[in-house]
């Protein structure tokens, strides 16, 4: 047998019993190497009851950087007799099984082509703690104390980050060093340590951080501005609203009083969660709901009333396996139709797309502005991957100069000024009236006085009165105001029924049609609005002819993924270029499709679509919105419920080149 030889890449995964305590002991593992500067990326893959059922955290260790998923197991950690079975089948040739050999294997277990590192880790730890919890939990330690010998990782590490997660209860710190050197100790006593795979200390994350999506969007709200969360509890969102409520207590309360500023409110389904967002926003206030596809399903109405009455509303989708209850532990991109046409008729929804906690971060500070700019929902569309574990990313940066877009939102001056020219045009005696037009609502009122202000418009239009659903500037976008925000003047009624330019309930057809052709016209609007793609060309061109492997490359082939499926797609474009086939690749970052993307697509002859379900869902967005023939687009899907792996794609991709 021939024992694997890899430094700094390989993957490790450990197999436990949920909720025995294991995930923060897993996480130590993914810390330390971090920490000894190589990349790393975790994948907690867990159950969906609370406790008793097999659960594994994977550890891909990559001195290249790639942060996908990888098939195969070069070392597992098996603690759990009811998954051992599996997980002893799932270690790769030349690979390592630790297992706890408290107990003996059962007969069958006799591979000869990997290595066995049995550790009898209950009888250890039975021997050096009393407490049945403290047993359980230690159990963990030590077998990272183990992995700390095997893979010479630096046990200082290992003792610092005890030491920074039990700070402030400094009673538990000499516990677990304790249970960390009795691992230790065993594996240098009867192995020979380290293995041919292990750990070596470099320098190639620089400031980068290990953070999670969730996390990412609660910070993004909280610099967006945010100060209003309603949420009804679910997996996979649950701990967005957690850690916006863990931010809000630092950074929204009065330093002079001590009060909040700002509200959380635990709704009673996700259908009320919606509509307290939507009041709060209409108030005036930014606010924003997270939830799954199960609570898009049940916001649907609210969506509607949101595109059609528009009032700004952001929704924080972390995607999960369905349909109906489906797997909701597990990960999917399979929200994505439901999402952009929520509701019934005819509704458009502004969908983000991040890839990375910065762009969570990002994208969701983002949403507020755009959400306020173009009056109408925008979902900001994670997953379960991204949200739920830690992903080595780009630190978080925030422009102080930055001012909240608020829109074409008027204030009580704008009014005033407004109702003068109205005056004034119609020839009555109005105060103050100077014919002077509204600027947007994040332009000065003391731009009216400047050459440089935005052209006045049509005043003619406001026919006397102010008209919210009036499109005055011809991008389909209206100007609103807020309740209150003038004693007499810029009052409208908000509704859910047709209505005419004047907010003034009709059943009138011109008057229908004009306002959804409006409404179709602030689409195009959106288009260039939203972020825009990442390109990502190749660095070879395209059509190089023959190669290596006797597959040619295409002319004119591109490859358009997003999401959580960026690190596999842009690792399987190196392995597609190691055989020759140079492929453009496109990232898109928002829904609606804008120039840049049509561009794109239409500058290829083919193209391959990587998402992950079944369906095929974002390819049929583009079919939908840009007319493409089905037979240009070539999909590339997963939806096993586990993140899509590069090798998945490279083979999927392959076969359309022999």
């Amino acid at each position: 047998m021939s024992n694997l030889k890899k430094i700094n890449d390989f993957v490790v995964r450990f197999a436990n019993v949920n909720g025995t305590g294991s995930a923060s002991a897993n996480a130590l593992f993914t810390k330390a190497v971090f920490r000894m500067g190589v990349p790393v990326t975790p994948k907690n893959i867990f159950p969906s009851n609370i406790q008793g059922l097999p659960t594994w955290y994977e550890a891909r260790v990559s001195e290249k950087g790639y942060l996908g998923r990888r098939e195969g197991v070069d070392l597992m950690v098996a603690v759990n007799p009811q998954s051992i079975k599996k997980d002893y089948a799932d270690v790769k040739p030349g690979g390592y099984f630790l297992y706890d050999s408290s107990k003996p294997l059962p007969p069958g277990y006799d591979r000869t082509d990997i290595t066995h590192i049995p550790i009898p880790l209950m009888t250890l730890c039975n021997a050096e703690f009393t407490d049945a919890r403290q047993r359980q939990l230690f159990k963990n330690i030590i077998y990272i104390g183990a992995l700390s010998a095997l893979l010479d990782i630096e046990f200082s590490v290992l003792e610092g980050l005890i030491s920074d997660q039990f700070k402030g209860k400094e009673k538990l710190i000499e516990p677990n060093i304790r249970a960390l050197n009795i691992g230790v100790s065993y594996a240098r006593e009867n192995f020979e340590c380290p293995l041919d795979i292990r750990v070596e200390r470099r320098d190639l994350l620089g400031d980068k951080i290990l953070f999670g999506g969730n996390s990412a969007c609660a910070l993004g709200a909280i610099y967006a501005g945010a100060t209003v969360a309603a949420w009804y509890p679910i997996t996979p969102s649950t701990s967005v609203v957690d850690a916006f409520a863990s931010y809000a207590k630092k950074y929204r309360v009065d330093a002079e009083t001590g009060k909040n500023n700002y509200a959380i409110v635990q709704a009673e389904d996700e259908l009320a969660a919606i509509g307290m967002v939507m009041g709060a926003m209409w108030n005036g206030a930014r606010a924003f709901t997270a939830t799954s596809g199960p609570g898009v399903s049940l916001m649907q109405e609210f969506l509607g009333l949101g595109y059609f009455a528009e009032v700004p509303t952001v929704l924080i989708d972390v995607q999960r396996t369905g349909p109906s209850t489906g797997m909701p532990t597990r990960t999917q991109q399979s929200d994505l139709l439901s999402a952009a046409y929520a509701s019934h008729g005819d509704t458009k929804h502004v969908l983000l797309l991040p890839a990375s906690s910065k762009e969570c971060f990002e994208l969701t500070a983002a949403a507020f502005d755009l959400t306020e700019r173009l009056q109408t929902p925008v979902i900001v569309m994670t997953d379960l991957d991204l949200g739920m574990n830690d992903h080595v990313t780009e630190p978080l940066v925030w422009d102080d100069s930055w001012n909240w877009d608020r829109g074409k939102l008027l204030s009580a001056k704008h009014l005033e000024k407004i109702y003068a020219a109205m005056a004034k045009t119609n020839g009555s005696n109005g105060s103050n009236g100077n014919g002077e037009a509204p600027l947007p609502g994040n332009i000065e009122l003391d731009a009216l006085t400047n050459d440089n202000a935005a052209p006045a418009p049509p005043l003619e239009q406001f026919r006397g009165k102010f008209g919210r659903y009036l499109d005055i500037d011809e991008d389909g976008i209206p100007y609103r105001t807020l309740p209150g925000i003038h004693a007499t003047k810029g009052a409208f009624v908000t509704r859910g029924s047709s209505r005419d330019e004047y907010a003034a309930y009709t059943e009138d057809s011109e008057a229908y049609v004009r306002n959804m052709a409006r409404l179709l016209k602030k689409w195009e609007t959106a288009k260039e609005l939203v972020p825009q793609p990442v390109f990502y060309p190749s660095d070879k061109g395209q059509g190089t002819g023959d190669t290596k492997s006797g597959f040619n490359s295409s002319p004119n082939a591109g490859v358009i993924f997003f999401g959580t499926s960026t690190d596999s797609a842009l690792e399987s474009l190196e392995l597609l270029e190691a055989d020759g086939i140079h492929l453009d690749a496109m990232r898109p970052r928002a829904f609606p499709f804008g120039k840049a993307f049509r561009d794109f697509v239409d500058a290829h002859d083919r193209i391959f679509v990587i998402e992950q379900n079944r369906d095929a869902q974002f390819k049929s967005l583009m079919m939908i919105e840009l007319g493409i023939d089905a037979s240009k687009l070539i999909s590339v899907l997963n939806y096993d419920g586990m993140p899509i792996t590069a090798d998945n794609i490279y083979r999927q991709i392959l076969r359309h080149f022999s």
